[in-house]
């Protein structure tokens, strides 16, 4: 499955990373990221990299357990929770993952890390990720996506 997003030129982009981006920079006032040519804009690039590639794509393996063995599977959790380590090291005494800003990485970074529930993957040997997941979760406009894909009891919002 890829993330595609089509406009109505029939332009598409298909890389999530790309996505995010556009999105924000299509809406500047969101101030969901940083203008481009900033060093803060490469930051956000960098996360965004980051989580791509260390985390989003160590979470597939584990979702096909019974496609790629136990063995490989234990494999791929193991770097999981260095990538959770190396995050929750960075996020520590920050509210964001480029400080006080929600920025698109951190949408990014919350759903996959969201993930860990239906992996039954326990947070709770980094406290920082599971105050970061609390605090991103209770932003209303989560709140209501997370509605909108069924996620997300009416009545616990």
């Amino acid at each position: 499955m890829t993330t595609t997003l089509t406009q109505g030129d029939g332009e598409t982009l298909t890389e999530g990373v790309a996505i995010v981006q556009y999105l924000a920079d299509t809406k500047p006032e969101s101030n969901l990221a940083p203008a481009n040519g900033t060093f803060e804009r490469v930051r956000l690039q960098e996360w965004l990299n980051y989580i791509s590639t260390e985390v989003h794509k160590t979470h597939f393996p584990l979702f096909y357990k019974e496609q790629t063995g136990n063995q490989a599977a234990d494999t791929y959790l193991e770097k999981l929770k260095k990538a959770y380590s190396y995050v929750s090291t960075q996020l520590d005494g920050k509210q964001y993952l480029m400080g006080e800003q929600f920025t698109v990485a951190d949408a990014y970074m919350f759903t996959i890390i969201n993930w860990s529930t239906f992996l039954d993957i326990d947070l709770s040997p980094w406290p920082v990720l599971v105050e970061y997941q609390s605090r991103i979760s209770a932003r209303p406009a989560v709140q209501k996506a997370l509605m909108a894909e069924g996620l997300l009891n009416q009545d616990a919002a």
